[in-house]
């Protein structure tokens, strides 16, 4: 992974700066930025111990930090606000709220983790679309996460950073999300796509260079929030282990085949996660095969069975997915944990523009918010700035 830093996080990182000043009157120690991310596909699969394929956005959050005798949180959020901690309490006796739990989380995460850190003025940054689904709260935990681990002279497996910012968000924040984002955030390269086993780790940076085979990855930010900590999110983790347990498998990446359940609600879900891990293995075999424009039907049929068999799609979601096929898309689906946020279409440079005024015209004819529409690149994962 290159050390050089983004151009752009590198720009973020002065404002970091600056308001790290501003709250705290001193110069920070650095500067650490960590990307939001796009899932290439590999939905929902990660907490079954599946396959994923993410690559990082050139969108950051950036932590500007010293350590200090206090626990001080200050965000460029809205009008900015400080959050300040006399002591880090851990989830039983009331964590931080917020925005500033994710980095309190980090915290607590680290030093119950073996990896001792004491208190630290963090200034923080951050461009990734929040609520879109591109994993700003897993880029706020890494960010943190490197920040703390570089002040108090922790060298972490990046592997095993991305398990302790997952720790943060299930245990501290209360979101029973996978390692997927957090993985994509700090372990992902400039130009890849990480293919991952999340059962144990092992990972393949594969070459996407879109432009190079005259294609273009759309994301459609539908302006419709998800949120992973409500009851939808938990409610299908609960239906893959209880399908998991009725089958008396750990995982629902090893459930048969063919299997059948007695509740059709649990054999849509396994059967979604069953076939998106055999689309993800298709789609890497594509990318090595430099077949990448033969991906693009996976991507549809992967946004068919998160609509159809894990239910977790949306309106906004749909609208923006059936646009974009129907202006001649190569293939197109939500991206991210679903109910609302963000959609992904594959297209044709040429045809870029034209599929982002057939997304944003049907969403207006539909009544819905107007979605921002951005060209993805795989960018650099998280990484000191400064």
């Amino acid at each position: 992974m290159t050390n050089t830093p983004d151009p752009h996080a590198a720009e973020l990182a002065r404002t970091a700066a600056a308001a790290f000043r501003d709250a705290f009157g001193a110069e920070p120690e650095g500067v650490w930025a960590a990307p939001g991310r796009v899932n290439l596909i590999g939905e929902h699969t990660d907490y079954n111990d599946g396959f994923v394929m993410p690559f990082a956005l050139p969108f950051y959050a950036v932590a500007a930090a010293a350590k200090s005798d206090e626990w001080a949180f200050h965000s460029t959020f809205g009008e900015g606000e400080t959050v300040r901690a006399a002591a880090l309490a851990g989830p039983a006796e009331g964590p931080v709220a917020g925005w500033a739990g994710y980095l309190a989380g980090v915290a607590w995460a680290l030093n119950e983790s073996g990896y001792p850190v004491g208190p630290v003025r963090i200034a923080l940054h951050s461009d990734v679309p929040v609520g879109g689904g591109l994993s700003s709260s897993a880029a706020l935990e890494c960010a943190a996460l490197i920040a703390l681990a570089d002040l108090y002279g922790h060298e972490i497996d990046r592997a095993e950073a991305a398990r302790i910012a997952q720790k943060a968000e299930n245990e501290y924040v209360g979101a029973p999300t996978g390692v997927l984002d957090q993985s994509a955030s700090l372990l992902c390269e400039e130009g890849r796509v990480m293919f991952m086993d999340c059962r144990d780790f092992s990972r393949e940076q594969v070459p996407f260079d879109l432009a190079a085979d005259g294609l273009t990855m759309l994301v459609v930010d539908t302006r419709a929030p998800h949120r992973h900590a409500d009851g939808e999110y938990a409610a299908r983790r609960a239906d893959c282990e209880e399908a998991a347990r009725q089958l008396g498998v750990g995982h629902l990446r090893d459930a048969p085949k063919h299997a059948q359940l007695d509740d059709e609600r649990l054999n849509r879900r396994m059967r979604h996660i069953l076939t998106e891990n055999e689309r993800v293995l298709a789609t890497a075999a594509l990318l090595k095969e430099g077949r990448t424009a033969a991906i693009g039907e996976l991507l549809t049929a992967s946004h068919t069975s998160l609509r159809y068999d894990y239910e977790v799609s949306s309106v906004e979601l749909d609208s923006a997915v059936d646009a974009a096929l129907g202006a001649g898309a190569l293939g197109a689906r939500m991206t991210g944990g679903g109910f609302g946020g963000s959609a992904i279409a594959l297209v044709e440079a040429s045809s870029a523009a034209k599929v982002e005024a057939a997304v944003v015209d049907a969403a207006a004819q539909a009544g819905l918010p107007a979605p921002r529409v951005f060209t993805a690149r795989a960018a650099q994962g998280a990484h000191r700035v400064s």
